[in-house]
């Protein structure tokens, strides 16, 4: 155990830390020359496409320093905002962590918010300057904010992760800072389960932290959350690119588990593994361990198929995903227009990206995803208080005293030059400065109040664009606040559209209103009949538009004539589109559904 070094990476989005992963796996031989390849822990091709990190990824090396051979387990965790709880559940099955910092962008909003996971999970942090290569890199800017802004005086490794400069040096201080695993004095096999995915011919495959005695074939186990059901290890072994058979886990190492587990519903992140006859409740684990924290949805939208015939598999794929990715949550749901569906809870807006991507590539399903919203607490005239997380479940106003909508603590990281653009273009999004405070001469940090709602969509993208993509953000929801929504109701041929329903403040009612007529004009096909397009707004139509019928040429046979005999064909087709009209169903596509989620 002593020879054993757990340990993750954790960076801003587009820090180097895939980059210094590979190096990391090659100079530690983990990987043959002719097998290596840029990103080769990125194995997804929406991971390579995007450039970013979406799940985390295990891996076992082996290093030999001073005459002794070390084990040393790594993972990898995502960099963005919206895929926090990868970090969050990483961390407790790790010792150590390197901090990498970009030192031609400094210390950004997501390298804050993930030193401060690491601080909290009690981890020995190595700080990592990368990039120092490039002509535009500051290093000793970089290495002031790292004092300064994250408290760490320990003295920075100056790599570059792409030449594989300073890397060698990082290994040694792995294996010199980092701590060996602690464990729990009892000779009966505990583990800790912090990632699990679904094999068509293992079943549940469980990535195990070993935190006592050994798990070998033959093994038996309960789980701590549901103790009468016994369960018999078939398969272990480690976690390289592929996964590697082995004999025996031991205490303080990283594995995989197979025990021939076919309902993915009982397995649960965090969870908790031991022999049947062990009171885990009287064995003193670890802080980290205890403090689990379970995710908590941000964002919803519905999910549903575009052919009622695939719902089932829509069904197996969302539970599939759910095992390797458990912050997604997910409840079956009916509407009037879309049919049976799924109503998902995800923590952004790229995670709902994502998740859609995701379901399309992998499971091959063509897929309709409603307008994203958020969870909103209102106090009825009855002073009975619901949550509702659906805009066709938001009462009616004559209900409703007060709405509360959740509020989010959002830290933006800019340049000193564009602090002004950042703060007005903030301020469009409902929010309030709460503090500034200056990392260098520089660089400043502001800190505001914004709803959720308003940072959902489009506001990433309207920071780094007013800031020429210097500024970073990182937020956390800090409670909920009253505010005047209202909710719009979208009416298409005189029939309300739930999906297309939004909830916004009425001081953006009206604009909101004409973004999505705009939209449904735009992509809702023309019909052999006028289609009216409404939206109404506490009882009162706001905004409308009409889109046109198809005119059929009634008049083409007529080539002479009585002209009573062209009025009455015109009288006839009037009369069919009057009749069309009102029972006549509207075509809607996918790409509306598309269009929408851009307003």
């Amino acid at each position: 155990m002593k020879n054993i070094r757990n340990f993750c990476i954790v960076a801003h989005i587009d820090h180097g830390k895939s980059t210094l992963a590979d190096r990391l796996l090659e100079l530690t031989n983990t990987i043959p020359k002719r097998l290596l390849k840029e990103q080769v822990l990125d194995s997804m091709d929406l991971e390579r496409e995007r450039g970013i990190t979406i799940r985390s990824k295990t891996v076992r090396m082996k290093y030999s320093y001073l005459g002794q051979e070390f084990i040393l387990n790594l993972i990898d965790t995502p960099g963005h905002v919206d895929f926090t709880y990868e970090v969050m559940r990483v961390v407790k099955a790790c010792e150590g962590a390197i901090l990498v910092v970009d030192a031609t962008q400094g210390v950004e909003a997501q390298t804050v918010s993930n030193t401060r996971l690491a601080i909290d999970a009690n981890l020995k942090i190595i700080p990592v300057i990368n990039k120092i290569d490039l002509g535009n890199a500051n290093i000793e800017l970089t290495k002031q904010q790292i004092r300064n802004f994250l408290g760490l005086t320990e003295e920075p490794i100056l790599i570059s992760a792409k030449t594989g400069y300073g890397v060698d040096d990082l290994l040694k201080k792995i294996v010199e800072k980092i701590p060996s695993p602690t464990y729990i004095e009892t000779d009966k096999a505990i583990g800790l389960v912090f990632d699990a995915f679904y094999d068509q011919y293992k079943f549940v495959v469980m990535y195990v932290k070993v935190l006592s005695g050994k798990f070998r074939p033959g093994t038996t186990f309960k789980f701590k959350s549901v103790e009468e059901v016994v369960y018999k290890v078939e398969e272990v072994g480690y976690i390289k690119l592929n996964l590697e058979q082995a004999e025996e886990l031991t205490s303080g190492e990283v594995g995989y588990i197979v025990a021939g587990i076919k309902d993915i519903h009982l397995i649960h992140i965090g969870e908790i593994i031991c022999e049947p006859d062990v009171d885990v409740n009287n064995i003193e684990l670890p802080a980290t361990i205890k403090k689990h924290k379970e995710p908590k949805p941000y964002v919803f939208a519905g999910i549903y198929p575009l052919s009622p015939k695939d719902y089932e598999n829509l069904k197996s794929a969302l539970q599939k995903l759910h095992l390797t990715d458990y912050s997604l949550s997910f409840r079956a749901v009916s509407s009037k227009v879309l049919g049976a569906g799924f109503h998902c809870g995800f923590l952004g807006s790229l995670h709902l990206d994502i998740v859609k991507e995701r379901l399309e590539r992998e499971y091959n399903l063509d897929i309709i995803v409603t307008l994203p919203n958020v969870e909103y607490k209102i106090l009825l005239k009855n002073n009975k208080e619901i949550i509702v997380n659906t805009t066709s479940d938001f009462p009616d106003y004559s209900q409703i005293q007060k709405v509360y909508e959740p509020i989010t603590k959002t830290t933006v990281i800019t340049p000193l030059e564009y602090v002004s653009n950042v703060i007005e273009t903030c301020k469009q999004f409902r929010a309030e400065v709460i503090e500034q405070n200056y990392i260098d001469d520089k660089h400043v940090i502001v800190a505001f109040e914004i709803p959720l709602s308003e940072i959902i969509v489009n506001f990433f993208d309207t920071i780094k664009s007013v800031s020429r993509g210097y500024a970073s953000f990182d937020y956390e929801q800090i409670g909920y606040k009253e505010s005047d929504l209202v909710k719009l109701e979208v009416v298409v041929n005189n029939e309300t559209i739930d999906s297309f329903c939004y909830i916004t403040h009425r001081t953006k009612a009206y604009n909101v209103a004409c973004k999505i007529l705009e939209k449904l004009k735009k992509t809702i096909p023309r019909h052999l009949f006028t289609i009216p397009l409404q939206v109404k707004c506490l009882g009162k139509i706001i905004a409308r538009e009409d889109i046109p019928a198809l005119k059929k040429d009634v008049l083409a046979k007529c080539y002479g004539g009585d002209v009573t005999r062209k009025r009455k064909l015109l009288e006839k087709q009037k009369e069919g589109k009057k009749r069309m009209k009102q029972i006549g169903s509207v075509d809607i596509p996918k790409e509306t559904f598309i269009e929408l989620l851009k307003i």
